[in-house]
């Protein structure tokens, strides 16, 4: 069944057994996600007409679920709510499988390639591969499009029924989406009669299989989409490849790709029959947890709209239809309670329901996900950055690997009137640095030797350790204990302590340090006091990352 409508002064009214706080904190998560990911309390008041008070409270309960984060008179969203839009792409089945064969499409071609889905009216991105380039793709994972004027709108059209027709037209001429569609500009004026209808590009594509987007979202903007089918023959997702009239006209863009996108396609439709059937995961069972930070926190705690939310979180690979009792069990919520938190999810069209079984509807992606979408390595580790610089009271700083070279991407400052001035981008040689020793010992034996021959190690100071045999000894401890100390090799008077960030792979993709003077601390010193708190951060980062790379690429860079 399509998903509702967001919730607005024309709507239902909520049932007598909706959550309160729940259709509260939804609220409060879709003005923030609407307004870019970022809001004053006071604006979010304003935004949403809820009392301060309330927005007080909600916010810090979702500042405690780690969904927001809370800086002074500001809330922002913060990656671990991509947990929510997650349990709906696992639940699909579509991203996993279909991505790899989306991003090797658009090396091939060289333009953006897209997956969405049907959302009520319009189309809703779940899998973004977009090209590097002046003009390039802007749209986001979770992004929501008006049917009409997009690619794939035709194709899920196309099989429509007559009362489905009815309600897009009787929305039609009732004024639109409205606000439904932030991003969209206003329809085009004064040449609609040069261009074919919804209704007749929608009998088109299903007449020939594809469909066509004309600059109808933006002007440049084109596209050209095929569907892709589930193996019981419904319309799994719609396959788009993007691109700009600055390299393709329509015509030209259909010659140029369709033969290719045709052949992906196929290709989907044999991975979604062939995808193993993999046991499901296990829940995450939060119940508990709301339970303690109710009983830790007090009144400031809305343990009612952590456990509704916390609903959501059932759905997973494996658990794309669940009864309210496999709910119930997943989530270790009482039935009752759980049966209340569908209610309010069913009502605000973030589930569904249908013979007594629940699915995420692609709203779930609404709550966060298009901004977090685009969120990079440095503005994950930022705010952690920041509680170390607190903790340890010196600077901190997250870099890469980048060549035979650290760039560092992400840094906080301490306050003191002696301390480490670095900006940001600034390149070192990896060999003479926490960071980089950190990052060239998670690296095989042979790349690690590649990298000392090409820097050909040279002294910094009297410090420095050049020989190769001596490097190549220094990186195997450092991969053994998993932490590097390095004292006045870069420059005199400066001790780093470094420990990786990695991946979901266990790759190390970043190392995070805290620099100082050698008067600060001594070795033993920073071991001691340091290497605990830096390690935390490491694993706090690498929390936030690990969810927020579940389905998007996080650029380290």
């Amino acid at each position: 069944m399509p998903a509702q409508r967001p919730t607005g002064p024309t709507d239902p009214a909520p049932p007598a057994e909706a959550v309160g706080p729940l259709l509260r904190g939804i609220a409060m998560l879709r003005a923030i996600s609407d307004a870019g990911g970022r809001l004053s309390l006071g604006e979010l008041a304003r935004e949403t007409g809820f009392a301060r008070s309330t927005v007080d409270r909600v916010a810090a309960t979702l500042a405690r679920m780690g969904y927001l984060r809370l800086d002074q008179y500001a809330v922002s969203l913060a990656p671990r709510l991509m947990e929510l839009g997650n349990a709906y792409l696992a639940a699909t089945g579509l991203p996993g499988p279909l991505g790899p064969l989306a991003e090797r499409l658009a090396e091939e071609l060289d333009e953006s390639v897209s997956l969405a889905v049907p959302d009520g009216d319009g189309i809703r991105f779940v899998h973004q591969t977009t090209r590097r380039r002046a003009m390039s793709l802007t749209f986001r994972i979770g992004d929501l499009l008006p049917v009409e004027r997009t690619a794939p709108g035709p194709l899920f059209a196309a099989e429509w029924s007559a009362e489905r027709w009815a309600d897009w037209r009787a929305a039609q001429a009732a004024g639109g989406h409205g606000t439904d569609f932030p991003a969209v500009l206003p329809p085009r004026t004064g040449d609609q009669g040069q261009h074919p209808t919804f209704e007749e590009r929608a009998a088109h594509a299903g007449q020939c299989g594809w469909a066509e987007d004309d600059q109808r979202i933006e002007p440049g903007l084109i596209a050209l989409g095929l569907l892709v089918r589930a193996p019981d023959g419904r319309a799994a997702c719609a396959l788009s490849v993007v691109s700009h009239t600055s390299r393709h006209s329509v015509a030209s863009l259909r010659r140029a790709v369709l033969p290719r996108a045709r052949a992906t396609a196929r290709a989907m439709e044999r991975a979604l029959r062939e995808a193993p059937q993999t046991p499901p995961a296990p829940a995450a069972g939060l119940a508990d947890w709301t339970h303690a930070s109710k009983q830790e926190l007090g009144a400031e705690f809305v343990e009612s709209l952590a456990r509704g939310l916390t609903v959501l979180t059932a759905f997973d690979q494996g658990r794309d239809q669940l009864t309210l009792a496999a709910i119930a069990s997943a989530t270790g919520l009482a039935r009752a309670t759980a049966r209340r938190a569908l209610i309010t999810l069913e009502h605000l069209g973030y589930v569904a329901a249908e013979a007594g079984r629940f699915r995420p509807t692609p709203r779930v992606l609404a709550l966060g996900y298009p901004p977090l979408s685009r969120t990079t390595l440095a503005e994950i580790a930022a705010p952690h950055l920041r509680t170390l610089v607190q903790r340890v009271h010196d600077s901190a700083s997250l870099a890469v690997l980048d060549g035979d070279d650290i760039r560092y991407t992400a840094r906080v400052a301490t306050g003191r009137v002696m301390s480490v001035n670095i900006t940001l981008g600034t390149r070192f040689p990896a060999y003479a640095t926490s960071m980089g020793r950190v990052l060239l010992a998670d690296l095989p034996a042979d790349e690690r030797h590649g990298h000392l021959a090409r820097a050909r190690p040279r002294a910094l100071t009297p410090h420095t350790r050049t020989d190769p045999a001596d490097l190549a000894a220094c990186l195997e401890q450092v991969a053994r204990e998993g932490y590097a100390l390095v004292s006045e090799e870069l420059e005199e008077g400066l001790r780093s302590l470094a420990v990786p960030v990695r991946d979901r792979t266990g790759r190390a993709v970043a190392a995070v340090n805290v620099g100082m003077h050698t008067s600060r601390r001594t070795p033993d010193a920073c071991l001691e006091e340091v290497l605990p708190a830096l390690r935390a951060t490491a694993h706090a980062i690498e929390a936030d990352l690990h969810v927020a790379q579940r389905f998007v690429r996080v650029p380290a860079l």
